[in-house]
């Protein structure tokens, strides 16, 4: 019992704080957010425009999964980008110090 009440502490100190200040989490995660976004509007509009119209696609046979892949790629394209941006920006610091 000591130990869950212990965990709660700590839960409550570093995640549910992290999650109750929004704007800090969104200005941190602005780019792989935005590439989710726009990952899944991308699945949406694949399905919608090319989609398969026989039924038999795994993928691309209904919205909800073509939409789901794509905001999947968007966040790894995103995320991936965010470590670009990071490393170049550590170097730059790096450099000037």
């Amino acid at each position: 019992m000591l130990f869950l009440i212990q965990l709660a502490k700590l839960l409550n100190k570093t995640c549910v704080s992290d999650f109750m200040n929004m704007n800090g989490f969104i200005q941190k995660y602005r780019l792989q957010i935005i590439f989710t976004v726009l990952g899944a509007i991308g699945g949406f509009l694949y399905w919608r425009f090319v989609g398969c119209t026989s039924g038999t696609c795994a993928i691309k046979s209904v919205w909800y999964w073509s939409t789901l892949w794509g905001s999947a790629v968007g966040y790894l394209a995103g995320d991936f980008i965010h470590d670009i941006v990071v490393k170049r920006k550590n170097k730059k610091e790096e450099k000037n110090s």
